[in-house]
């Protein structure tokens, strides 16, 4: 059986960026990757999870609220509770919001618009699984597209998440200054992806997968994927 780490990608009706994900897996990083069909309850002995962005049943009702009924998110819960790493990225990232496997919800961006464009981000935690491969302080350039990207949670919530290290990136001006004009959907403090305590579970609103080789403007979101297979190497 081969030792290289493998990703199962999970497609919900909607996905629009799994193949990016799986592109990204196998080619760039040189992982094994699976689909996995929001049906199925088997992740196929895998050793990392991605929920990729899209719109997974068309957000009805509200971003990710139905599928996080969907049966496979049963075989993640118990997977990201026994410490395996899951990523939720843009749409993925709403989807492990409503499953409270991350803490807070995203409300509709600040000026009711869809926001795509390219934004800068700073890294605020650099031990996560998903993050070894930045330096805190690092900042990054990636690509958004979104509706309800604005995050916010209870007072409580948010003084957890930083005395725990959860918040992972900010919304910032490339020179790293977190300013409001810098944050493209009003997200509070400026959080663009957090973590939980055990920091095997990742969201975040901007997409790695859309920035992760030369030929798409840059390549640091290539490290996302580079870092969770670096830390399930050699097992």
């Amino acid at each position: 059986m081969s030792d290289k780490p493998l990703f199962a990608i999970i497609v919900f009706p909607g996905s629009n960026c799994d193949q990016d994900c799986y592109h990204v897996a196998t080619e760039l990083v040189g992982c094994r990757a699976e689909y996995v069909w929001h049906r199925d309850t088997d992740l196929k002995d895998a050793d990392v999870v991605i929920l990729p962005g899209g719109f997974a049943y068309g957000d009805y009702l509200r971003a990710g609220a139905l599928a996080r009924f969907s049966p496979v998110m049963e075989s993640i819960t118990r997977f990201a509770m026994d410490g395996g790493p899951v990523l939720g990225i843009c749409n993925g990232f709403q989807v492990l919001l409503e499953a409270g496997l991350l803490p807070g919800a995203v409300r509709v961006n600040r000026g009711l618009r869809y926001v795509c464009k390219d934004v800068h981000m700073r890294v605020e935690n650099s031990s996560t699984v998903f993050t070894r491969l930045y330096e805190p302080g690092d900042v990054v350039r990636m690509p958004v597209g979104h509706m309800e990207g604005n995050y916010t949670a209870p007072p409580e919530t948010l003084t957890e998440l930083e005395y725990q290290g959860g918040i992972v990136f900010r919304y910032c001006d490339a020179e790293g200054r977190v300013t409001d004009s810098a944050n493209p959907n009003g997200a509070t403090a400026g959080i663009a992806g957090i973590s939980n305590r055990g920091g095997n579970v990742v969201g975040l609103m901007p997409h790695p997968d859309r920035c992760a080789e030369g030929v798409l403007g840059n390549e640091v979101g290539r490290r996302m994927f580079e870092s969770a297979a670096m830390a399930l190497a050699g097992r």
